[in-house]
Order: C-alpha cells, then sequence, then structure tokens
C-alpha cells in the first residue's frame, strides 16, 4: 500500500477496486439493491414455492383425515380405514422434509443475498475519494455493514416465503371449501381482506419506526467511535461525565425506539388473531348448525356429509395459518426493508476515486519503479468539492522538479491538504491536469498512487503489533525491511519495548510522536515510493519531537520528490522551495 491509506478511509493499492471506479460521478443513480434485486438473487423465488407446495400438501392430507373419521362414523371397521392413516402419515412425512428443504433453500438464498449487498456496498465504498463531502461516518458504515445488515436474513428467509404462502395457500384452500359450501367460502371472504388490510396499516408504522431505530443505532455508533478516538482529548478537557450523560441519553432513546417497534410487532399479532379466532368461529357455527339441520342453506346441493363438514372445519385454520406466519415475521419486513435501504445508500455513488483510464491496470507495462524521482507538474488546476460551487482551486498551476523537496505553506483551511490529495490522485479534477513523471494522473492515478509515500498528521494505527502496523500485510515487506524502516524512524527501541503485544486500534498506547514516527516507518519500508506527500507532519508536537520528526523525515526524502503541506514556517524553511499558497492563489486568480 503506497499512499498511507491508514490516514484516511479509502485503500488505495492499484488495482484495488476503489482505484477502478469511475472517473467521476458526483451525482449518479444509485446501484440496484434493495427490495426489488433480493427477488432475483438465486433460490429467493423458488424457496418460497416449496414452502407453499408443503403448505399445500395439508389439503390430501385433511381429506384422508376426513374420510376415515365419517368411515369410523358411519360404523365402519377400522380395518377400512388403515390405507386412509398411512397416507396421513406418509403425505406428514414428505410434508416435513419438504417444509425444512424449503427453510434451507431460504436461508441460504438469503445469506447469499446479504453477502452480495454486502460486497456491493463494501465496492461503492472503497472506491469512494476521502475527499467526498458525502461519504457517510465510519462508525454508522460499520454499524449497517456489520450489525444492521443481519436483519436482511430474517426478512429474506422469512417473511418473502411467508408473504408468497400467504397470497397462494389460501385461494387454493378457498376454492377446495367453495366447491363444497359457497356460505363457508364467502365467510372466508369476507374475513381475510380485513387481516391484510389492518396489518398494513400497522406495517407503515412499524417501517417508520424501524428505520427511526436504525439512525438512532447508526448515530448512537458514530458517537461512540468519535468519542473513544477522542478519548485522550475529552479526559484532558475534563468531559467524561458530559459524555457519559450524552451516551446514556442515546442509549435511553434506543431503549424507546427499541420498545416502540416491539408494541407494533405485538399489535400486528394480535389484530390477526382477533380476525382469526372470529373467521374459524363463524366457519363452525355455520357447520355444526347446518349438520344439525338448522341451516339448509349455503351449499350447492342438500345437506354436507360428516366427512365434508370435518373437511371444511379442518380447512378453516389452515386458511389463516399462512396469515399467521406473516403476521408472526411482520416485524421482519419493517427491520429488513429499513437495512436493505441502507444498505442502498451505502452503494450510492460519489466521488470516486480517479482510475487508470479505460484500459486495465497492467503492473508489466507500467512498473513503478522504473519512474525514479518523479517530476510533479499542475496544469491549470480547477478543483472543487461537490454539491459547492465555489472552486477550491481554479485554473491553478504548479511545477516541481525531480528530486526536489517544495513546502507548501499557508493558513488552516488554505487549500493545503486538499492540493496533496489531489497530486496523489485521491479525486478527479473538475478541469486541468496533474502529471507525475510525465505521466498525466487522469490516466495512471491507481498506477502512479503505488509511488507515492503518505505521511500525514493523523496516520491510522490498526491493532496489531508495531510492526504488523509497518509491513501492513505486503508480502514484498519482510522482517529485516520493517527492522530498518523502524530503525530510520526512531522506533526500534519502542518496538523492542513491546515485543508482539499489540498497539490498541487508532494507536492507543502510542504519543503523537510516536504514531508520527510510525507513518514515517511506513514510507521508509515502501520501495516503490519516489514521490513524498507530507501533510502538517509536525503539527501539534513539541519543540524537540517536531524537530526529530522533520530531520528524519528529510532524510527519507533523499534521492526522493518531497512535497510538504504546513504552516510551520521553521518546517518550510528547510524544503528548497517554499510556496505560499495565498500568493500563489492570487497570481493564479489574476
Amino acid at each position: 500500500m503506497s499512499v498511507d491509506a491508514l490516514s484516511s478511509p479509502v485503500a488505495l493499492r492499484a488495482g484495488d477496486p476503489a482505484a477502478n471506479g469511475q472517473v467521476r460521478a458526483k451525482t449518479s443513480e444509485p446501484d440496484n439493491i434493495g427490495v426489488e434485486s433480493s427477488s432475483r438473487l438465486p433460490g429467493g423465488r423458488s424457496a418460497a414455492l416449496v414452502q407453499a407446495v408443503a403448505a399445500l400438501l395439508w389439503l390430501p392430507q385433511a381429506a384422508l383425515l376426513s374420510i376415515a373419521v365419517g368411515r369410523i362414523a358411519a360404523g365402519n371397521g377400522l380395518s377400512g380405514i388403515v390405507w386412509l392413516a398411512a397416507g396421513v402419515l406418509a403425505i406428514g412425512v414428505v410434508r416435513a422434509f419438504i417444509d425444512a428443504a424449503g427453510n434451507r433453500l431460504a436461508f441460504h438464498g438469503a445469506r447469499s443475498t446479504l453477502a452480495g449487498l454486502r460486497r456491493d456496498a463494501v465496492f461503492a465504498l472503497a472506491r469512494r475519494s476521502p475527499l467526498d463531502p458525502g461519504r457517510i461516518a465510519s462508525g454508522e458504515a460499520a454499524s449497517i455493514l456489520a450489525e444492521q445488515a443481519e436483519a436482511v436474513v430474517p426478512y429474506l428467509a422469512r417473511f418473502r416465503p411467508a408473504r408468497f404462502k400467504a397470497t397462494l395457500v389460501p385461494l387454493a384452500i378457498l376454492v377446495c371449501v367453495l366447491s363444497l359450501s359457497w356460505a363457508v367460502a364467502i365467510v372466508l371472504l369476507l374475513a381475510a381482506p380485513l387481516i391484510p388490510v389492518f396489518m398494513a396499516l400497522i406495517g407503515w408504522r412499524a417501517k417508520a419506526a424501524s428505520e427511526a431505530q436504525l439512525v438512532e443505532v447508526g448515530g448512537m455508533n458514530a458517537f461512540l467511535l468519535d468519542r473513544l478516538r477522542g478519548l485522550a482529548t475529552i479526559r484532558a478537557l475534563d468531559a467524561v461525565d458530559v459524555t457519559a450523560k450524552r451516551l446514556r441519553a442515546d442509549a435511553e432513546s434506543l431503549r424507546s425506539r427499541t420498545m416502540a417497534v416491539l408494541r407494533i410487532a405485538f399489535l400486528s399479532s394480535a389484530v390477526l388473531e382477533l380476525f382469526a379466532a372470529l373467521g374459524v368461529a363463524m366457519v363452525a357455527v355455520y357447520v355444526g348448525f347446518h349438520l344439525l339441520g338448522q341451516l339448509d342453506f349455503g351449499t350447492w346441493s342438500g345437506r354436507l356429509s360428516l366427512s365434508e363438514g370435518l373437511f371444511i372445519l379442518l380447512l378453516a385454520p389452515a386458511f389463516f395459518e399462512p396469515l399467521r406466519e406473516l403476521s408472526a415475521v411482520w416485524h421482519d419486513r419493517a427491520a429488513g426493508e429499513a437495512s436493505l435501504e441502507a444498505l442502498r445508500k451505502l452503494a450510492v455513488k460519489g466521488v470516486d476515486l480517479p482510475r487508470n483510464g479505460d484500459k486495465p491496470h497492467d503492473d508489466r507495462t507500467a512498473f513503478p519503479g522504473q519512474i525514479g524521482m518523479p517530476s510533479v507538474h499542475m496544469r491549470d488546476v480547477t478543483f472543487r468539492y461537490a454539491g459547492d460551487g465555489r472552486p477550491v482551486f481554479e485554473r491553478f498551476s504548479l511545477d516541481i522538479a525531480p528530486g526536489e523537496s517544495v513546502a507548501l505553506l499557508g493558513p488552516s483551511g488554505s487549500g493545503k491538504s486538499t492540493l496533496l490529495a489531489l497530486i496523489a490522485g485521491l479525486a478527479p479534477l473538475d478541469g486541468g491536469d496533474i502529471l507525475l513523471a510525465g505521466k498525466s494522473m487522469a490516466t495512471n492515478a491507481a498506477t502512479q498512487r503505488r509511488c507515492i509515500a503518505w505521511v500525514g498528521q493523523k496516520p491510522h494505527i490498526f491493532a496489531g503489533t508495531v510492526g504488523a502496523n509497518v509491513s501492513l500485510g505486503r508480502p514484498e515487506v519482510d522482517a529485516d525491511a520493517v527492522a530498518a524502516a523502524l530503525h530510520n524512524a526512531a522506533l526500534d527501541t519502542v518496538a523492542n519495548a513491546r515485543g508482539k503485544s499489540s498497539i490498541g486500534e487508532g494507536g492507543s498506547g502510542l504519543s503523537g510522536g510516536e504514531a508520527l514516527r510510525l507513518a514515517l516507518a511506513r514510507a521508509a519500508a515502501n520501495f516503490d515510493a519516489h514521490l513524498i506527500l507530507a501533510d502538517e507532519p509536525t503539527a501539534h508536537l513539541d519543540d524537540e519531537t517536531a524537530n526529530d520528526i522533520a530531520d528524519r523525515l528529510f532524510a527519507l526524502a533523499r534521492g526522493k520528490t518531497l512535497v510538504i503541506a504546513t504552516h510551520d514556517p521553521a518546517l518550510a524553511a528547510r524544503a528548497d522551495r517554499i510556496i505560499d499558497l495565498r500568493t500563489a492563489f492570487a497570481r493564479s486568480d489574476a
């Protein structure tokens, strides 16, 4: 990894999905993920169909059972119903196996769907530029991908098959009942629509409550991650109690929203049970009085037999059973659709990292080691953040000779870090071009990023050993290279003292100076890096540490091109040339 992606949340290895994204997409249509796409995935409809077939096998089971009871009531011996009992048992066994196969197929299909959705979201996040103001907070993205996304599995594995069964099975039962009694069919036909109507009304509210809960979870995770990163600052400012109160308030708000979702889920079940009980009771009353001879209407010809009446009674609860299953998983719909929407938002295209033009990257034709000390030429560069009409740079030009050290001097907010990011190819330009070693970043950005080392003022430190944070899993960086890099950055003593003990995520356990030394060690371990970009390398350090970091940075830059963004005149004075951005921008505007 060449440009130190650890100072930004974007991976910059050439050939990464991030490097192969679109050249520019400030506002683009989202990828086709969401509720619609899940139905097209393998196993989705087939699993629902298999489970529906298993539910429909109750029809022949009920028919055989009602016939057997009718024959027993007519005085026939048990010998005449043995084959009927065997049929009921055989169908029951087949039904159980088919239902289990359908459930297994639905679960595997849901897992495959979730993996695809996560892959699309991670791919979109990886190719987003760190200069994209629309990037989602890392804590919220992690919450969506790792926690909230799991709600997609029950939605696809349980709710969608249940919805399909609730559409097909009641219709099949209604046809069977209608062939025997039009009165019972009317009762079922009147009772059935009331259930989805009231469930839909409740479901709209459940979806809104679930979305609010997911937003609350994402916001709380983002807040917690931000405070954990700044824990030292919170302690220094004596703001621990304030932060704890805020966390307690957020936790209480999350608890309230979670209980609201559960209340709505229980309400939907109560509505279903009410109407289902009324429907079954009305059917039972009609069949009972009809068999007693009190009601002579409702059949196509004559009076129902005991077997026919029992068959209808057995089918009446089964008519509402798919709706009961749908009600039981109704809250999965609200949470699942909210999670799908959150994943869809993650996959929306924004400002993407520049790629290698329209041709795929090939290391054999563009090996970074052939570049040597690169020159940097900026030609009429114009750049503005997405959604902001004011350009940060407009027709700005700059030339840096091979092997030259240049300091970009200016106050905070003058565009120093943005200029370094553009040189590193971390965002597409609105106009002009940047040439690195004579090659345009517009068509070779992914390749040329491998030739760049980034030393940021806040390098990201992973949980792991000091050596692992230097090698970053690069196979070409062996133990000797790590040891040499640590020695050059004066971190060998720290590494030896820690041994194999891990550093905390975010650099917990390291001082600010040690974190900067680690960034220098990473740059030293990158043998392909011929251009070093340093963003405020001495900010917030004491004078002694700042001087030592500066000495080692310029020692590392021997035989390389160095560009430093700083507001420290002492550091800028060490460079071969100082460019005051305020003056440079004034000349550019003129």
